[in-house]
């Protein structure tokens, strides 16, 4: 992961493939898969996805699934089904190159961990063509048509519905379940996920306002909408988004494709009345370049030590993502950080 802490939450997956890579990638796979250019049959069997790169047809019950991005291969693992590759995630790894909760949860399954492949504008597709995939999951990446257009030619892809690296928690787990053919255990994953974060919710929190922030190197200061998912695991631990993460103001500064708002160091005091701050860096020595700032010290719940700021990587990784497989992960490490603010907040 880069030293800045980008909002973006796969930082290895960055902006698409450049025009000739997929055009001779492209080649590559239609000779390889012989294309899909023939509609899918009128089968009961049969799903079909519509989202804002195309549209997924997919044929039966998918065994050889490939998950791009984040959260969907967790969720495919909670529905039976261990992906037969996945992109990598070097930064958020434990020792085996694999995320944590992901090499917990297939070794308890007894499967094979999946095939490792890079992502982003170094995409293995010749790796993701040799996996001979049923189904490719990207509801949540940053692939554009380009990037789609030659996926789609190796195996029906599934894209997010409307916007890159955009998705809800529930919607990706919805999106999952559909293209596997397991719609009718979304809803169970949905509810399992929300009793563990009402278990693991403080009464007492309610009227305790924050704001996640991040930051893009000296000078910057960021603001997560409380719609993107490392905001609404706060959210539903009980905390109350301060009311300026919401505003009209907060607009103003709106990043696309990001859900949030790069108000810049120079706004600080925006944040005034949040009573927690949440971030997180990606090491000890960009920790401690940011806090140097007098600006960045100036934010009342900084200055007090009000803050949780995990650097571990892997829950770092884990805490930015709401699925079957890291909210559990991440509640028994990220409850006692919060605790210790919440106890910083009380003697001030």
């Amino acid at each position: 992961m880069p030293t800045s802490t980008r909002p973006t939450p796969h930082p290895t997956l960055r902006r698409a493939t450049p025009a000739v890579a997929v055009a001779s990638l492209a080649a590559l796979t239609l000779s390889a898969c012989g294309g899909n250019s023939s509609a899918a049959d009128e089968s009961s069997g049969e799903i079909t996805i519509e989202h804002a790169l195309g549209t997924a047809q997919i044929e039966g019950d998918p065994e050889r699934v490939v998950a791009l991005g984040q959260g969907s291969a967790e969720t495919a693992i909670a529905l039976g089904v261990t992906p037969v590759g996945k992109q990598e995630y070097p930064w958020g790894a434990d020792d085996s190159g694999y995320l944590p909760w992901i090499h917990e949860a297939v070794q308890a399954n007894g499967d094979e961990l999946p095939e490792l492949f890079t992502g982003g504008e170094e995409m293995d597709v010749e790796a993701i063509v040799d996996l001979e995939p049923d189904v490719i999951l990207a509801p949540w990446t940053g692939i554009d048509q380009e990037q789609y257009d030659v996926l789609s030619d190796i195996a029906p892809t599934v894209a997010y519905e409307e916007e890159p690296w955009t998705v809800t928690w529930d919607g990706q787990i919805e999106t999952v379940a559909e293209a596997l053919g397991k719609e009718d255990q979304a809803e169970d994953l949905i509810e399992e996920i929300e009793a563990q974060f009402e278990e693991a919710s403080r009464p007492e929190w309610e009227d305790i306002t924050y704001s996640y922030i991040y930051n893009d190197g000296p000078g910057t200061l960021g603001v997560f909408y409380p719609s993107e998912q490392r905001a609404a695991m706060v959210d539903k631990l009980g905390l109350t988004p301060d009311p300026v993460t919401e505003s009209e103001q907060l607009k103003e500064y709106d990043v696309e494709g990001t859900d949030s708002a790069m108000i810049g160091l120079e706004n600080a005091d925006m944040l005034s009345d949040s009573d927690l701050i949440f971030t997180f860096y990606s090491d000890a020595e960009t920790r401690k370049e940011i806090e140097s700032q007098d600006l960045y010290q100036s934010i009342p719940a900084v200055e007090r030590g009000s803050v949780v700021a995990p650097e571990d990587p892997s829950l770092v990784t884990a805490s930015s993502m709401i699925n079957p497989l890291t909210v559990p992960w991440v509640l028994e490490r990220y409850i006692p950080m919060i605790e210790e603010a919440v106890a910083e907040l009380d003697q001030d």
